[in-house]
């Protein structure tokens, strides 16, 4: 494999030229010679957005840095996926589509300048919505490793419809208060391994998505393994939807640290999804300071459309092509202190109960001086302190060996239309 640097074809890295150009021409070279690997040795490289090729190894070494251009006449609109619809977007940071074999790596960083975005988002002067920090689609073999995400412009990492994704020692920081910036959003892809990272952001640390009803191609996102990855801040350490339409399935979450996360393990959608979140694990997981461990929400009422009376109606509606659906998920090994709101936020839809699901082997304390708070976002959501389950609309469920302390009300705060319900529990 051929290597060359980024001053092979005129680059400057003193934080002041325009490296535009220069990267468009030097993936370029590399693309007609089928392939080759562009190093960043030292220094500042502004650019504005980087189109990658098949077959390409980008390094940027420690001492590096690629700091985007917040100007969005250098990020031209391209079809992608937003918020889980096809609509015309600003093109990512760092983007690919339709390729094969791509290598992002070193210990350098990667910043995405996004606070002017998040001023331009907060006043809603953007023609199209934000760009990710990177998005690579429909591509195939794609390795991330070791490198240093920050000021994301909205999401950081965002496969899409992508195969044999892996992302290895990754950190992500973007600040607590920095609008939609996830650290990580695999969507519609499959064989997915993220190992060993560290997410410290101002959304979710990982969502797991896979299109909204409004998509027109739904395909699952299937076959992904989360491990020994910290968590810290965050409305969600790992988090399932709420675009879900396509599937959510085969998911391995395990030996994880969430800190500072507001949800812990959060799975959320609403009626007229449709879609199936199923074959879900999640162990081994060290949590402090948390709203809620674990959130199960059928009722998530944010978006569009979210406000709609059949969203937040507790009623049984007919099932149909929107109805989604919970099964066969199983949560166990899960330490949580300083626990504000409530131990677990279950809440199926009466027509189509949340089924097979086990918690087991879980310890969970409460903050003794935390303040109610409402432990799941629906509509009319209960304020709670110091509370037990909140678990309603399950089918063929079981609760084993889970201790409650520090509790203000019984094991369940509330315990409604769950059948077949197996309790083997303590406060």
């Amino acid at each position: 494999m051929s290597q060359y640097t980024i001053e092979d074809f005129g680059g400057v890295g003193d934080g002041t030229t325009d490296n535009t150009e220069t990267f468009t021409s030097a993936i370029e070279a590399i693309r007609t010679q089928g392939g080759g690997e562009l190093v960043l040795q030292g220094g500042v490289y502004r650019t504005g957005s980087i189109a990658l090729c098949d077959n390409l190894t980008l390094t940027v070494q420690s001492g590096s840095r690629i700091s985007f251009i917040p100007d969005s006449s250098l990020y031209p609109p391209v079809i992608s996926r937003w918020e889980g619809v096809s609509r015309e977007m600003h093109r990512a940071c760092i983007y690919g589509t339709g390729l094969d074999h791509v290598t992002l790596r070193g210990t350098g960083l990667i910043d995405g300048s996004g606070q002017t975005w998040w001023k331009r988002f907060s006043t809603d002067n953007l023609e199209y919505p934000r760009p990710f920090l990177l998005s690579l689609e429909n591509c195939s073999n794609i390795s991330i490793q070791d490198l240093t995400f920050v000021n994301s412009p909205s999401w950081t990492l965002h496969p899409l419809e992508s195969n044999n994704v892996l992302i290895t020692n990754v950190t992500v920081h973007n600040p607590s208060d920095s609008p939609n910036t996830d650290g990580l959003d695999p969507e519609s892809c499959s064989n997915v391994r993220v190992l060993g990272c560290t997410f410290d952001v101002g959304d979710d640390c990982i969502a797991i998505k896979s299109g909204t009803e409004q998509t027109t191609r739904k395909s699952a996102c299937r076959g992904i393994i989360i491990s020994g990855c910290n968590m810290l801040h965050g409305h969600g350490g790992v988090v399932l939807g709420s675009e879900m339409s396509g599937d959510i399935r085969n998911v391995v979450i395990t030996g994880c640290v969430f800190d500072q996360t507001d949800r812990g393990i959060r799975m959320k959608t609403r009626r007229g999804r449709g879609g199936v979140i199923s074959d879900i694990v999640a162990s081994d997981i060290v949590m402090a300071d948390t709203l809620c461990p674990v959130v199960i929400n059928s009722y998530y009422h944010y978006g569009p459309a979210g406000k709609e009376p059949c969203v937040w109606d507790k009623s049984s509606r007919p099932v149909d092509s929107g109805t989604p659906q919970y099964r066969h998920i199983l949560i166990h090994d899960i330490r949580a202190t300083k626990v504000r709101s409530t131990a677990a936020f279950i809440y199926g839809l009466p027509e189509m109960p949340i089924k097979d699901l086990t918690m087991h082997d879980m310890d969970i304390s409460m903050d003794e001086d935390s303040q109610p708070a409402e432990p799941a976002m629906i509509a009319n959501a209960p304020k709670l302190s110091q509370s037990g389950i909140f678990m309603e609309n399950t089918n063929h469920c079981s609760i084993r060996r889970v201790t409650l302390e520090g509790l203000k009300t019984p094991f369940f705060v509330r315990e409604e239309a769950n059948e077949g319900l197996v309790l083997d529990s303590t406060v």
